[in-house]
């Protein structure tokens, strides 16, 4: 039998929580094990038992969902952090991505779209589209320093020529599928150097890969 999913819910609003526990309950692949309703908690519940993905509300009080998420990507097993947001030119979701969340749904997503994009999630696939990517690096990087510039090329420098090729193709917003077609590669292969591009340039999602190598002038 497959192993079911593990979701932690974080949202201040016990209606939204509610919501969300009843549209994945009915999922085959997903068990929701936990709620909190700010960042402290749910920082408190990926310390307490094991969580496999945490959706994230973002404006909260106590602790506020880019702190949480900070937080939850340094511990040693992290959970993938999804990020639920109203907006999305919000300047939040951009900040929350940088600290290491997978990506964003907003809040009025379809309920079987949110169970799609939680299994696209914890499959290795980007949650964002090409375009936001591409915008959220420019917002992200538009302070870029000589520092930040050297430390990308140091990391960028540790790649092979084809984690390189990989590291760039995801920097461009591509996906698994689509980067295992155009480098003729297996998706199994694509994910296995996936797995080293994160270790070495020490990113927890796909936009801190395309952020780096952006800083490194490889995109």
């Amino acid at each position: 039998m497959e192993r079911l999913t593990r979701v932690l819910l974080t949202d201040d609003d016990p209606l939204v929580r509610a919501g969300l526990a009843l549209i994945l309950g009915g999922a085959k692949t997903i068990e929701v094990v936990a709620e909190a309703a700010n960042g402290r908690e749910a920082v408190a519940a990926v310390r307490e038992q094991p969580v496999d993905l945490v959706l994230m509300d973002l404006r909260m009080p106590v602790m506020d969902g880019i702190e949480a998420t900070r937080a939850i990507s340094a511990e040693p097993r992290a959970p993938k952090v999804l990020v639920l947001t109203t907006f999305d030119a919000d300047d939040h979701v951009v900040r929350a991505l940088a600290a290491g969340a997978a990506g964003f749904l907003l809040k009025d997503t379809p309920p079987p779209r949110i169970v799609k994009a939680i299994e696209a999630v914890m499959a290795g696939e980007p949650m964002l589209s090409p375009a936001v990517t591409q915008n959220l690096i420019r917002q992200v990087t538009a302070d870029s320093t000589d520092h930040r510039r050297t430390d990308a090329e140091r990391l960028v420098a540790t790649l092979t020529e084809r984690e390189l090729d990989v590291a760039r193709a995801v920097g461009q917003g591509r996906s698994n599928a689509e980067i295992a077609g155009e480098l003729f590669m297996s998706l199994a292969t694509v994910k296995a150097h996936i797995s080293r591009i994160f270790a070495k340039l020490d990113a927890t999602n796909r936009v801190q890969v395309a952020i780096t190598m952006h800083d490194a002038g490889r995109l």
